[in-house]
């Protein structure tokens, strides 16, 4: 993947705020990711375009691994917020699709035995600029 644009908060917000709301546009109605979610098999690669990253190029240690979670949500919960500087958000690509713009978050699970790609879609009103401690 060519180098993407690193994405702030304030930038993820205002794609999510500018893509088509409900209900979902029939091009990428499929994909239903409110909370993270393994891509699903029917998720047309074509259909979609990174246009940012969330992983910081200027920060040495990729290894921030802390979650943000002020509310007690928890990785899978559709209303946990979306903290570009936290996991697994900092670890995270942007894609819309190129039909409608709707965007939405992607990045790869890696663990002992397996790799599992996950998709979450962007919700605006979710993004955080909550900073590390």
């Amino acid at each position: 993947m060519p180098n993407l644009p690193h994405l702030l908060a304030a930038d993820i917000q205002a794609l999510a705020v500018a893509a088509p709301g409900s209900p979902r546009p029939p091009c990428c109605a499929y994909v239903q990711a409110p909370g993270w979610e393994s891509l699903p098999a029917s998720f047309d690669q074509a259909q979609f375009r990174a246009v940012g990253s969330l992983r910081n190029p200027d920060y040495d240690a990729p290894e921030v691994l802390a979650e943000y979670h002020p509310a007690g949500t928890s990785f899978w919960s559709p209303d946990a917020p979306i903290a570009p500087r936290f996991f697994p958000y900092n670890r995270s690509d942007v894609w819309t699709c190129i039909s409608c713009t709707r965007p939405f978050l992607r990045y790869t699970e890696a663990g002992g035995y397996y790799v599992e790609d996950r998709i979450r879609e962007l919700d605006p009103t979710r993004v955080v600029d909550a900073v590390l401690p």
